[in-house]
């Protein structure tokens, strides 16, 4: 795997982060920590696709970190958020990261 792959992972990673923050932002108190957890994220996040994107297709970069990124935000919700769940939500993120590693496969 080479750098902009691994560039675009962690895009993926930090782009679970700013909805996170978002989150962490309703609670009482948190509102200005977790915006600030958004704002950074999302930051590094495009960053790193930007890096990412210099040696991998657009359409495939993006795809892979919306992808990671809506898996992620899923897993985290569930995890810590008690986000609802159900055979058929735990399909459609499965098919995300299907999608992700045959985009990788396909490089």
């Amino acid at each position: 795997m080479n750098n902009a792959w691994i560039c675009l992972i962690f895009a993926g990673f930090f782009e679970i982060g700013w909805p996170v923050g978002l989150k962490l932002a309703q609670s009482p108190g948190k509102t200005v920590q977790g915006i600030i957890i958004a704002v950074v994220c999302m930051a590094i996040s495009g960053w790193l696709l930007w890096s990412a994107q210099k040696t991998i297709p657009m359409g495939t970069a993006y795809a892979v970190w919306t992808g990671l990124g809506a898996a992620g935000t899923f897993f985290v919700g569930v995890l810590f958020y008690e986000d609802p769940t159900s055979m058929m939500r735990y399909l459609g993120v499965l098919m995300i990261i299907g999608g992700v590693v045959t985009l990788k496969l396909a490089h």
